[in-house]
């Protein structure tokens, strides 16, 4: 049977890490998968996670099924961290998930459900899972035109001119905030005119809010998904707990459908518990369990406010520092860009060429179209960074 099948694409992130471990170069820079190093490039547990699951595991006295829909009390607690101070909250219903790809799926077959003859138009270039978690739904898949590669921001004239072609059989994937690959997001007024289209087109805004509290802050972060939330009577949102709370391995995740009645998203969360059903049954509790703890008690709350707000205001300072290095090694403001995108990501815009060269000549390792960890740099590094793209003529 195995023997008919093709040879499977590497993963253009995983592949990356691989090659990595397997270079012997002891200056070797990995900015390539996603995840936040701290200045010694450790990724460290928060402090607040950590109290919660030493309390978790002296106080939980079962390992028995939670269900479907997952851990209720953190379903609970992240629809009000997400959507307090909007109508949609008494309109929403949510199931956790086993992190934002599985939330993403779920929701993807939701749509393919509900209705099958749907696009999703993604940006482009868009987060590398978006496309094939929803074709894997049996939805089609178009782009929108997103990032300018001269400017390197957003170019939201040409977006919002595309989006002004959907209508009620299409539904519009945003990110959130901190705008994976990029790191280049749209502004409030652009948020506005989105929601504009919404109401006079008919399409179904899906937000993906994988890095909250990574870009400005916890609210400016969110003020896009609740402006939308507010206004329209039906919006799709993917949560991920991993960078904000540091639980990657533990596959953390949220699902919210938003309806035009509280009837209407408890149908929708329904469908998706029979989903889940049918794939993985129901997700890991620990890390659902650990939010849950940290979100409904004051001071583990506080702890992790002041841990998530250290962590933001260090990759802006990072951001900063690299074009201050940029401007000097290049006598230029070429590279100024940095320091006005937001979250883990940069795309700079490298050639395949060059990209290969960073790592090959360098031992620099950034995915493919140069998009750099801004989160993954350590201070000592900036400089090796820097020497390194000046190097392949970046």
């Amino acid at each position: 049977m195995f023997q008919q099948l093709d040879a499977p694409a590497k993963d253009p992130i995983l592949s990356l890490t691989v090659a990595y471990r397997e270079d012997a170069r002891e200056d070797k820079l990995d900015l390539g998968i996603g995840v936040y190093r701290d200045s010694q490039g450790h990724t460290p547990v928060m402090q607040a996670v950590r109290s919660a699951a030493l309390t978790l595991a002296d106080q939980q006295d079962s390992k028995g099924y939670v269900g479907l829909a997952g851990n209720e009390r953190f379903n609970d607690l992240m629809s009000q961290f997400l959507l307090a101070g909007t109508s949609a909250l008494a309109r929403s219903a949510t199931i956790q998930t086993p992190g934002a790809s599985g939330a993403l799926r779920m929701l993807g077959e939701l749509i393919a459900y509900a209705k099958p003859n749907a696009t999703v138009w993604i940006s482009r270039p868009s987060y590398v899972n978006h496309q094939p978690v929803m074709e894997a739904c049996g939805l089609e898949v178009r782009e929108y035109p997103y990032f300018d590669p001269d400017t390197k921001l957003v170019n939201e004239a040409a977006m919002l001119e595309s989006l002004r072609q959907l209508g009620p059989d299409d539904v519009l994937l945003l990110h959130g905030c901190c705008h994976n690959p990029t790191g280049a997001d749209i502004s409030m007024a652009t948020w506005q005119a989105i929601a504009d289209l919404a109401e006079q087109q008919g399409f179904v805004p899906f937000v993906d809010l994988a890095y909250q509290g990574f870009g400005d802050n916890l609210d400016a972060d969110a003020a896009g998904l609740r402006l939308l939330a507010e206004r329209l009577p039906e919006v799709l949102v993917a949560v991920s707990c991993s960078k904000n709370f540091g639980l990657y391995r533990e596959r953390t995740g949220a699902a919210i459908v938003i309806g035009a009645t509280q009837a209407d998203a408890l149908r929708g969360k329904g469908h998706m518990q029979r989903i889940a059903r049918a794939t993985y049954t129901m997700p890991p509790d620990h890390g659902a369990a650990i939010v849950a703890m940290i979100l409904e008690n004051d001071a583990l709350k506080q702890q992790w406010l002041d841990e998530l707000q250290a962590m933001q205001a260090r990759i802006q300072r990072l951001r900063q520092q690299l074009v201050a290095e940029f401007r000097s090694a290049s006598d230029s403001h070429r590279f100024d860009y940095f320091a006005e995108h937001r979250g883990m990501f940069s795309v700079t815009g490298l050639s395949a060429e060059q990209t290969q060269q960073l790592s090959a000549e360098q031992g620099v390792y950034v995915v493919g179209g140069g998009r750099v960890n801004v989160a993954g740099l350590s201070e000592d590094r900036i400089g090796k960074l820097v020497s390194a793209f000046l190097a392949v003529g970046a």
